[in-house]
């Protein structure tokens, strides 16, 4: 079998990018894709990811058989919403294949296997049925795992291999999706305890594998440990793997010097305006956190009444009949010593920035919009597919646009804590840049982002460092998905000029799925400038 080298060159392999030019009709691409979607589900194997070699090998000759279908498919004289879906479906197929080639989390970094057993301990007891039949079979099969784990990782990277270590005896400070303790399991090897713990009051037939688990869990941190100084590899893709990445999976027509370039200006940018507002407001009363979980309710309630008033009042874009309530995203808690990290910093402030970028008319807005929407130009391949500077980057947007549209002006004091996200999402771009140059260790990524923007707490910015290190993309999908619609929000308002109406710009916009915003803007301008050269074919 034709095996894939580590990528030299950005450009795409030959398997990966079939090339316009074959037969097949828009009814044969859906079928690949539906058949993709499939392939490419996480192997499993007792309820844990599977990362045999032999499972691999299948993945790699699987996708070659997908990329030649595809290069038969000829998408040339499609309508542009069906060649938006052959773009989607290529970019799909080159995701696996980055994954493959690049990424291989499998060989080089351990916290793929650590975040996997973590997740097990995330319990709440007691379980019944189907469920408690899983966690037996999962935890039974930890220790097969771990040993996987240690035949596979011979490409680990130094800095990727420090987070396995200090997540597995560290609590990460946030808990952001950990199950409430009043205090927090110190890491996976704690979690475990925890875990052991909980059985032996609810379900004590599960002590024999979960003991088991958790012993494997201490022989792999112990196997880390006197491992550690050979496992020093790049953690970084280097820069030619990320600018491939932002072109042929993301479909961003940036680079990773736009990158580092766009994100200082934004910075700069941010804290001017932000030290302006300050000067503006400085004889201002300022906004302090909310006393007790009862205060902060009432002012997330406060902010999501006047969130829908003035998206309504303002004409800013539709709010659908079945739109209900959806809560919040920054829940109460009291850490110990009184701390609040930087999301709790400013919600606790003044719940708006969020809100309006996780609550409505962000996230979760956007979500039910999905999931109930069809839109004009929805398909098959569209509605499965959700891509990260889509939905970060109008999230992102929505608090600029509320901002500059005067949702604020009553409340200046509530600006300041809006540049202060924006500053936070700025620095992201830098920090992941340079994490995956290996110019930035993930201390120095952490620090970066610490020193740099005001409540910035190290918990909350190394959460985030290890996700951007892990997953490229994911830090810059903010700054970059923001800008790209706001380039979008021009050139619609100089296509229409006085015809152009914001609600129905708004409205358009969401209708076009969770796909690459490049795709969006082909569709609703007719520029191709971003897109025109992703059909033809590279080689490595």
């Amino acid at each position: 079998m034709r095996r894939r080298s580590f990528l030299v060159l950005p450009f795409v392999t030959a398997a990966a990018c079939g090339v316009a030019g074959g037969a097949g009709d828009h009814a044969a691409l859906v079928t690949l894709h539906d058949e993709f979607l499939e392939f490419d589900r996480p192997a499993m194997e007792n309820g844990l990811p599977d990362y045999r070699p032999e499972t691999i090998e299948r993945q790699r000759a699987g996708l070659d058989g997908f990329a030649d279908r595809l290069g038969a498919v000829d998408p040339a004289g499609w309508p542009v919403s069906q060649q938006v879906d052959y773009l989607l479906v290529r970019a799909r197929l080159n995701r696996l294949d980055y994954d493959l080639r690049v990424r291989r989390p499998w060989a080089r970094d351990p916290g793929t296997y650590v975040d996997a057993v973590q997740r097990l301990a995330f319990h709440e007891f007691p379980l019944a049925g189907e469920a408690l039949a899983t966690l037996e079979a999962q935890l039974g099969g930890v220790p097969a795992f771990l040993a996987l784990a240690r035949e596979n990782l011979m490409d680990a990277g130094g800095e990727l291999t420090m987070l396995a270590l200090r997540n597995l005896v560290t609590a990460d400070g946030v808990g952001h999706g950990h199950p409430y303790r009043e205090v927090p399991p110190a890491g996976t090897i704690a979690w475990y305890e925890d875990l052991v713990g909980q059985l032996e009051t609810h379900h004590p037939e599960l002590l024999p594998p979960a003991r088991g688990a958790q012993a494997a869990v201490g022989e792999f941190h112990a196997w880390l440990t006197e491992n550690r100084e050979r496992m020093d590899a790049p953690s970084g893709l280097g820069r030619e793997n990320y600018d491939w990445y932002l072109k042929h999976v993301a479909l961003m027509p940036f680079d990773w010097a736009d990158v580092n370039r766009i994100g200082d200006r934004e910075l700069h940018r941010s804290w001017a305006f932000l030290e302006l507002e300050r000067n503006k407001n400085r004889g201002l009363p300022t906004v302090d956190p909310a006393p007790s979980a009862e205060d902060y309710a009432r002012r997330i309630e406060e902010a999501d009444e006047h969130v829908r008033k003035f998206l309504v009042d303002q004409d800013i874009l539709t709010i659908p009949d079945y739109v209900g309530e959806f809560g919040t995203n920054v829940p109460w808690i009291v850490r110990e010593g009184g701390r609040r990290n930087f999301w709790e910093e400013v919600q606790y402030r003044d719940p708006r920035p969020d809100h309006v970028h996780a609550v409505i008319p962000g996230h979760r807005f956007d979500g039910l919009l999905r999931s109930r929407e069809a839109g004009p130009n929805r398909s098959a391949i569209r509605g499965a597919y959700r891509d990260r500077g889509r939905i970060e980057g109008w999230a992102f947007y929505l608090e600029e646009m509320m901002l500059q549209a005067g949702f604020l002006d009553e409340l200046p004091r509530t600006r300041e804590l809006y540049y202060i996200f924006q500053i936070a999402r700025a620095v992201r771009n830098g920090a992941e840049a340079l994490m995956h140059t290996n110019e930035f260790t993930v201390q120095q990524a952490v620090d970066f982002m610490a020193d740099n923007t005001p409540f910035m707490d190290q918990d909350v910015a190394r959460v985030d460092a290890e996700i951007y290190l892990k997953t490229p993309g994911s830090g810059i999908a903010y700054q970059m998905g923001k800008l790209q619609i706001e380039e979008l929000l021009m050139d619609r308002a100089l296509q229409l000029g006085d015809a152009f109406d914001l609600k129905e710009f708004h409205d358009e916009f969401l209708a076009s799925g969770w796909i690459p915003i490049s795709l969006i803007r082909w569709e609703m301008t007719g520029h191709d400038d971003e897109v025109r050269d992703l059909f033809a074919r590279s080689t490595n």
